[in-house]
């Protein structure tokens, strides 16, 4: 059964992303690391036990990718939008069985081996890069390691209360995730659009 294994928030630069969440949450964030096939780099917050956060960039240090990058960093429409604001993109399911749950979604991409430091993983992603279902629909992931990132981050106390998704398509998109276990995250009908409430320090906050 698939469960959320983190959620995505894309930056124009890493340290515009860290800054924008560090002050919206008031907690710090940890070094991630660069994805050099893609030519991205992050940084990590743990949402508890077994789902995090990381907010992700282009790396200038690295070099440009043959291909384009993941959750639609080369569209100028997402280079636009980000140039307003750090924002919460996406999210990413994690599963046991990525090729079975990946042909019940559509768009989800071919799965595409990684590597960051120690940690390995298969992800879904789509030959030009984009969200699927405009960032509604979940990117895949399927873990090689035995570790996973919540392990090694700093529990800070933030936890993930509701995601909230909206797609012009509803009950298709519902359909989708009740066919790989995630029929309890509720889909209403509208844009394309997904919201996050975190919990922290008593306080709700809404990316």
């Amino acid at each position: 059964m698939a469960e959320l294994d983190h959620l995505v928030v894309a930056a124009r630069s890493l340290p515009e992303g860290r800054a924008w969440l560090e002050q919206r949450l008031g907690v710090p964030m940890s070094p991630g690391g660069q994805h050099l096939p893609m030519g991205t780099h992050n940084a990590l917050l743990s949402l508890g036990p077994s789902c995090y956060l990381e907010v992700i960039s282009i790396d200038p240090s690295l070099p440009t990718p043959t291909r384009p990058r993941w959750f639609a960093l080369d569209d100028p429409a997402m280079q636009a939008r980000l140039a307003v604001a750090p924002a919460l993109v996406h999210w990413v399911v994690r599963t046991e069985d990525l090729a079975g749950d990946a042909a019940l979604l559509k768009g989800s991409g071919p799965a595409l081996p990684m590597r960051r430091g120690d940690f390995a993983w298969h992800i879904t992603v789509p030959d030009d890069g984009s969200l699927p279902e405009d960032g509604v629909s979940p990117t895949l992931i399927q873990w090689a390691t035995a570790d996973h990132p919540c392990q090694r981050l700093p529990d800070p106390g933030v936890r993930l209360d509701q995601l909230q998704l909206s797609h012009p398509d509803a009950e298709r998109i519902s359909g989708g995730l009740t066919h790989i276990g995630l029929g309890a995250i509720a889909v209403s009908v509208g844009p394309h659009r997904m919201s996050a409430q975190l919990r922290v320090a008593g306080q709700s906050v809404t990316l």
